[in-house]
């Protein structure tokens, strides 16, 4: 599943846990679009469907924040990638343990204040169903728990392997054409 040039930065036995995540985004994707075209069928026939709205919402909140992990795994989120391809040696080395501990930094923030989200939700509630609303904030401190373990792991692979792809890995220079 992880982009072949980056598999010197992962560890294998994380691989099922990428896969099933990726299993379940997909299934909450599929839920909320399911329950968005339910939602507007009942309403056309004259009988809305009131708890639509709080799952539609806890299905969208929990895939965002678990394919967010999803995407740190799988280097598909925002980095400074193309700076860090051009660079070989320390200075690569330099930004791309830069780059990850901005990253990690952000995962802290999303698990601390996450968790300080999740304690005070349970003092508001979704309506009609009267759930406390910690149930859609516990994706958040989640989220930030794989963000954070994803990148470390592509730190310490960093560190120990170096960044840069093996050469097997690393994309062929496209041809030159002789004129």
């Amino acid at each position: 599943m992880t982009v072949h040039a980056a598999r010197h930065l992962k560890w294998p036995a994380l691989d099922v846990l990428e896969r099933s995540l990726m299993v379940l985004c997909a299934l909450l994707l599929l839920a909320f679009t399911v329950s968005e075209l339910a939602d507007v069928f009942f309403r056309t026939l004259g009988r809305p469907w009131l708890e639509a709205g709080e799952f539609e919402i806890g299905f969208f909140v929990w895939g965002v924040f678990l394919g967010m992990g999803v995407a740190v795994r799988r280097d598909q989120h925002f980095r400074l990638t193309a700076a860090g391809q051009s660079l070989r040696g320390r200075a690569r080395w330099l930004l791309e343990t830069f780059n990850r501990a901005i990253i990690l930094a952000v995962a802290a923030c999303l698990i601390w204040y996450g968790y300080v989200n999740y304690l005070t939700g349970f003092g508001g509630f979704l309506m009609p169903s009267v759930t406390p609303i910690a149930v859609l904030y516990a994706a958040i401190p989640l989220g930030g728990v794989l963000v954070a373990l994803f990148t470390v792991e592509e730190l310490i692979n960093g560190w120990r392997h170096g960044f840069e792809p093996p050469a097997e890995a690393a994309p062929a220079a496209p041809p030159v054409p002789v004129t």
